[in-house]
């Protein structure tokens, strides 16, 4: 049987008025029920004394009946020290009284399946039933407020009247309180349902999650909590969500080039008047592949925002509370308003974006951002729109076309297409393991040691900043990962524990997806594995590294270079026909048998060491 509490303000036996009449009836036709083990709280006030011998017997025996005998006759005193140092109604706080709460506080948590509050003016054991009670209800039998209102305006007692409306105003606010805080609100006549209607509604609207398990939950709402739920379309996105699934629908393969096109033209994002795309190309992903010269001028920073005293009170809540974590807590400088989040993307404008292009696929040893823009928080977290960061992106016309183009297609191609292609799959795509990886996430994914120069750098880059860029997630730590064969539940955890970007929503597809092609090629074409040779050629990481990436085998070879070739045969019977791993595979074809032996020693050797 499922157990039912109910608090009353009176015995509502000998049923004498209303409100007694109301609450015997609907004790009576649950004890019918036969479905609830009833516990029943009640004050016996003075003003209401019933004597609980008058209490039916049937009544008595079919439910646990505890009464309080208690006064809360107001007096003089208790309704000045109110008025002067309370903001509670006083005609709601005389009822919460000592024996009630001490009897409450000695269930256990979460004993009762529902709780019943008899009226408003049992309001303030709410939060005490909250505590034992899985549901609780209101059963509003007044607008408590509406009552003393008029009276207030009738009375002819200047001093008394202004008293009265004074707490009215508060036994407003009270029952405002108490209608959006229980789980559900009955009442008595379909004017005060109109009213608590407005606080407490039939109807709750949400918008869409960013995570498929809070979804889920969502949707259970409706069925737990008895009202209709309308999930609202996030608006913090181009594409909305069946847009996305028509799309996919009507393709054998997902291919974000076609996609970023068609969110070109749609939004008219580096349109001519023509319909044709401003410069004559879609893409220029040619252009962004340049390594950073030697000698390069000195890269401005991000834009560093000083945290204010709610940012500075959390940091501390942290250090005394939360000692164990991966990332540093100072210096905190990213933006937590929207104000400072604007002034972060016009610097990167006014500072950043005019090299971004060229540079947006290098990487240099204690240049942490380069020209990145550092802008994924905001825009995830919702302090940006991407509608205005493109908008005034667009607004710079001096600007070389190849980093405009390579800046809208990270957001207006990238970022909406792994959003759709996280809840198209969804939940199924989380699940999935291609390559069948097992391999444990090693330790110095938490901790920074180890000689791979590339490996150190970006990992103690993410515990300081809480942030890598793109390439150095996809092709250092995410290519270690793919070629080592980690775990893909153990990597995606990491990423989306230490990047301060990180929704499942982006962070899942990007890493299950395209860093591990762990969903078998549903967002990319092929494995994004890589030698130490690219590392060297996007990098100086090389330069300062225990390896030496020229040699390819043995202990002193860069890792990055037998684990390569070791992936690739490893799984050369899943991709082989891929015709973007042709000069893989024709390589391997031309390998000895007696190099495919020392590639797999020498990487069983190094996986065996860490």
């Amino acid at each position: 049987m499922k157990k039912l509490l109910i608090l009353s303000n009176k015995v509502p036996y000998p049923s004498q008025d209303g409100s007694s009449i109301a609450m015997a009836r609907l004790l009576e036709d649950l004890i019918a029920l036969r479905t609830f083990e009833i516990t029943y709280g009640a004050l016996n006030t003075k003003k209401h004394f019933k004597d609980p011998n008058d209490i039916p017997i049937d009544i008595k025996r079919a439910i646990n009946l505890k009464v309080f005998n208690v006064n809360t006759s107001p007096t003089i005193y208790s309704a000045l020290n109110n008025l002067l140092f309370s903001r509670a109604p006083y005609h709601s706080i005389r009822f919460l009284v000592k024996p009630m709460i001490k009897w409450l506080r000695g269930f256990k948590k979460n004993q009762f399946d529902y709780v019943l509050l008899e009226g408003a003016f049992m309001g303030d054991y709410l939060n005490e039933v909250k505590r034992i009670g899985k549901h609780c209800t209101l059963r509003a039998h007044n607008l408590e407020h509406k009552i003393w209102e008029r009276t207030s305006e009738t009375g002819t007692n200047p001093l008394k009247n202004w008293y009265l409306t004074l707490q009215s105003k508060r036994l407003k606010k009270f029952e405002i309180g108490l209608v959006e805080n229980a789980d559900t609100v009955w009442s008595i006549s379909e004017e005060d349902k109109k009213w608590f209607e407005k606080f407490n509604p039939k109807t709750s609207k949400i918008t869409h999650p960013s995570e498929y398990r809070v979804l889920d939950e969502v949707k259970k709402w409706e069925k737990v909590l008895g009202i209709t739920v309308t999930v609202l379309e996030d608006s913090r996105f181009f594409c909305k969500m069946d847009e996305f699934s028509d799309w996919a629908n009507s393709r054998k393969e997902l291919k974000m080039e076609l996609f970023y096109q068609k969110m070109r033209k749609k939004h008219n994002v580096l349109i001519d008047d023509e319909g044709k795309p401003v410069g004559g190309k879609w893409n220029y992903d040619i252009k962004n592949r340049n390594r950073l010269p030697k000698n390069h001028s000195k890269i401005p920073n991000p834009l560093v925002c000083k945290p204010d005293k709610i940012t500075k009170r959390v940091i501390s809540q942290l250090r005394e509370k939360h000692t164990k974590h991966f990332g540093d807590l100072e210096p905190f400088w990213f933006a937590t308003t929207r104000e400072d989040a604007v002034k972060s993307l016009d610097d990167f404008i006014q500072n950043r974006l005019e090299f971004f292009g060229p540079y947006e696929d290098a990487m240099k040893e204690n240049e942490k951002f380069l020209y990145h823009s550092v802008l994924s928080v905001y825009l995830n977290i919702g302090l940006l729109n991407p509608r205005d960061v493109i908008q005034k992106v667009l607004e710079n016309k001096d600007l070389p076309i190849e980093s405009i183009e390579g800046f809208v297609r990270q957001i207006l191609g990238w970022r909406e297409f792994v959003r759709g292609v996280y809840w198209h799959h969804m939940p199924k795509y989380s699940q999935t393991n291609f390559f069948n990886a097992k391999n444990k996430l090693p330790d110095f994914y938490w901790t920074g040691k180890t000689k791979m120069n590339c490996m150190k750098c970006c990992i103690d880059q993410t515990k300081q900043e809480a942030y890598a860029h793109h390439i150095q997630r996809l092709m250092i730590t995410g290519n270690f990962a793919l070629i080592t064969g980690i775990d893909p539940k153990q990597v995606c955890n990491w990423y989306l524990s230490v990047y301060a970007d990180a929704f499942e929503w982006v962070e899942l597809p990007n890493t299950h997806g395209m860093i591990l092609y762990a969903d078998g090629g549903i967002l990319g074409s092929k494995p994004y594995a890589a030698s130490g040779n690219y590392i060297n050629k996007m990098s100086d990481y090389c330069k300062n590294c225990e390896y030496d990436v020229k040699v390819k085998n043995g202990k002193d070879a860069c890792p990055f270079n037998y684990l390569y070739w070791n992936f690739f045969l490893k799984n050369q019977e899943k991709l082989k026909n891929n015709p973007r791993l042709w000069t893989a595979f024709s390589n391997i074809k031309n390998m000895s048998e007696e190099r495919k032996k020392q590639i797999e020693n020498d990487s069983k050797e190094f996986m065996n060491a860490i």
